[in-house]
């Protein structure tokens, strides 16, 4: 009796699931086909990868107004920049995606960039600041930036896109400059051990500052004037898009120093000090004259949370946790062999 009842569960069990195996296939052999038949190419949808989030308006309140409010598109650079989750290709899938599907009429009415960054790689500072630079010029909107603890290197150079800076009092910002992390020789360390090495290569110079080797004389000579072609450009940028900032003064005093947001203030790095992300939200509103509370204020977020569990070397999948001891300071491994505009304290 009690192996009958059993038998009839599992079975019920076991139908039960087919049943359900059955009608997801059915179901996506049909949006399958009906995907195929259902119109011209004009009409497919376009596959998004960030996901919408509704922020606090200026008064601190989220209200999910209709599609057809103006929106105000907050960019955060709150990481370091050259990250997975921050750089030029996740910002810009922002900036695009902000022109289509329900955004397509012209609903961004402004970017505010929310920033709390030391900065990071040259590349990726530059092409986001290129990429804002573009979409403000192209859709003829306002830019406003705020800074929430650091502007630092390659967050201020992102800054330089906004047509306003605003600070917390407590906010650090400058180190304009530029580093590549440290060589490290052990060829002297080789040797006193009596250890041989072979570097393969090909073209004069392919090896340059190989750690194996002692080094030549002029061997760093190449990376020298890359460094300072980066360090120009920075200090034109500033220059050009900060003019109340001293060229002379940027070259020889301020540096690679960083300063406090009144300091930044004396000396041309942002707009206004001892301010709030309301009080910046409130100068934009007025700027793209919206005076009521008919708008949303939205960041489209690019990373999915499923995205580092479900990745190939999740412990989720290999089994393996991974320990690690880290000297500090660290630099994030996908800015590492990197030119960086990166406040990196010694």
């Amino acid at each position: 009796m009690r192996d009958s009842i059993l038998y009839s569960a599992i079975r019920a069990l076991f139908v039960s699931f087919c049943v359900i195996i059955g009608l997801t296939l059915a179901f996506v052999f049909m949006a399958m086909v009906l995907g195929l038949l259902g119109g011209t190419e004009a009409e497919t949808q376009l596959t998004t990868v960030t996901t919408e989030e509704i922020l606090p308006n200026a008064k601190g309140e989220r209200k999910a107004l209709g599609y057809d409010v103006p929106v105000i598109l907050q960019v955060n650079i709150d990481n370091v920049i050259g990250t997975e989750i921050l750089n030029t290709s996740t910002v810009t899938q922002q900036l695009v995606e902000s022109r289509e599907g329900v955004y397509k009429k012209d609903r961004v009415k402004a970017i505010l960039l929310y920033i709390n960054s030391p900065g990071g790689t040259v590349m990726d500072a530059d092409g986001i600041f290129n990429a804002l630079l573009t979409y403000k010029k192209k859709y003829n909107v306002p830019i406003y930036a705020f800074v929430d603890g650091l502007c630092a290197s390659g967050g201020l150079y992102i800054s330089l896109a906004a047509d306003k800076i605003f600070s917390r009092n407590v906010s650090l910002i400058g180190s304009v400059g530029v580093i590549v992390p440290s060589f490290v020789n052990v060829s002297k360390l080789l040797e006193k051990y009596d250890i041989e090495t072979l570097t393969l290569s090909a073209g004069k110079d392919k090896d340059a500052m190989n750690p194996l080797r002692p080094w030549k004389a002029g061997e760093s000579e190449n990376y020298k004037q890359l460094i300072d072609y980066f360090y120009n450009h920075f200090v034109d940028l500033v220059t050009q898009y900060r003019p109340k900032v001293n060229k002379e003064l940027l070259i020889n005093d301020y540096g690679a120093k960083i300063f406090t947001s009144k300091e930044a203030l004396e000396r041309g790095f942002i707009d206004v000090n001892d301010a709030s992300l309301s009080d910046a939200l409130s100068h934009l509103l007025e700027k793209v004259n919206i005076t009521d509370d008919n708008y949303q204020v939205i960041k489209l977020e690019s990373r999915k949370w499923w995205k580092s569990l479900f990745s190939s070397d999740s412990s989720l999948f290999t089994g393996k946790v991974k320990h690690q001891i880290s000297l500090s300071p660290e630099i994030d491994l996908m800015c590492h062999n990197k030119f960086l505009y990166l406040y990196y304290p010694q």
